[in-house]
């Protein structure tokens, strides 16, 4: 059991590392205007970590010191309401001082925060090797073939157990996001793959593993689950069905087709696109305007075709 374990962590880490996990992110970035603009206002339609890594880019690129203050400023309040510590020491030493002492580095917020964070691990830990350990003592148990009802209950057990260990990988995944730690994230929400004992549970894994593909620019890995979710017999809610579509467009924009962008969302209403934006902070800021001028340019182009075959039927070509 501990060996197949250790094949599928070990599975996991070479397929971050094939898809650039260790890698320098070299993407473009689009550069702001530095001419002035309400950071307060722009920044209230998002929460969370949208909203700490849009102040943050706001910060680096805007060119305007004023600006830059009140976007780490905001980023600072914002960071203290999770548990992201990595991050708070970030924004703390891009601030500088130049906030004053209440916009310091905080140690007593920091040290609870981590105490806090060490024990709920713990607690996790031990849980999930509870879970384990009893799964690897049923695997072993010889079950009376000839009771019937014995092998149902078995079986009933076994599910049980694996939905147990399934839940506990999840709230790891869950843990090490709210931390910041996206690689380990990523790790455990791919786990939960082999307790996976519904097609709901396959959606849910495939859909948090885009969510933190997206976020660590791994975008091979967000078109292969894109694709794992599609292909689940179960039929998909038009909320997971925009999602997808969602994920698979910013994968396009990544790789700069515009135009298949536009046509894998192009059945997507605005406020579902927007709501899928708000959970993903490394979505480009201006990746819906690409998608708008992109539908536009397809229009144009399938306009332009209509035009050929009919000039073609008039010419006899």
């Amino acid at each position: 059991m501990e060996g197949e374990e250790d094949l599928r962590e070990s599975m996991i880490e070479e397929d971050i590392r094939a898809n650039g996990g260790d890698a320098d992110d070299k993407r473009s970035k689009a550069i702001i205007s530095s001419e002035q603009m309400d950071v307060e206002a722009y920044a209230s339609s998002y929460t969370g970590r949208t909203k700490i890594a849009r102040l943050i880019f706001i910060a680096e690129k805007c060119g305007n010191t004023t600006m830059e203050l009140e976007a780490l400023r905001m980023a600072y309040d914002e960071i203290k309401k999770g548990e992201n510590t990595l991050l708070f020491r970030d924004v703390v030493e891009k601030i500088g001082g130049r906030l004053g002492a209440a916009y310091g580095m905080d140690h007593a917020w920091v040290d609870g925060v981590d105490r806090r964070a060490e024990a709920r691990k713990e607690k996790l830990e031990n849980e999930l090797n509870a879970y384990r350990g009893t799964l690897g003592v049923m695997a072993t148990n010889d079950v009376d073939s000839e009771l019937l009802v014995h092998e149902t209950l078995a079986s009933v057990q076994t599910n049980l157990i694996k939905e147990s260990i399934r839940m506990g990988y999840n709230d790891f995944g869950d843990f090490y996001y709210a931390h910041g730690a996206l690689g380990d994230a990523f790790k455990n929400y791919a786990r939960t793959r082999d307790y996976c004992t519904t097609s709901k549970h396959i959606i849910q894994m495939c859909l948090n593993v885009i969510l933190v593909s997206i976020e660590m620019g791994q975008f091979t890995h967000v078109t292969n689950y894109v694709s794992k979710t599609e292909q689940t017999p179960e039929a998909l809610d038009p909320v997971t069905v925009a999602k997808l579509r969602c994920a698979a467009g910013l994968a396009y924009l990544e790789n700069k087709k515009y135009k298949h962008a536009a046509r894998k969302n192009k059945v997507i209403d605005n406020v579902n696109f927007r709501k899928f934006l708000e959970l993903v902070p490394e979505a480009r800021i201006d990746s819906h305007n690409k998608i708008l001028y992109a539908r536009h340019a397809d229009q144009r182009n399938a306009t332009f075709q209509r035009h050929c075959r009919w000039a073609a039927s008039l010419t006899g070509m």
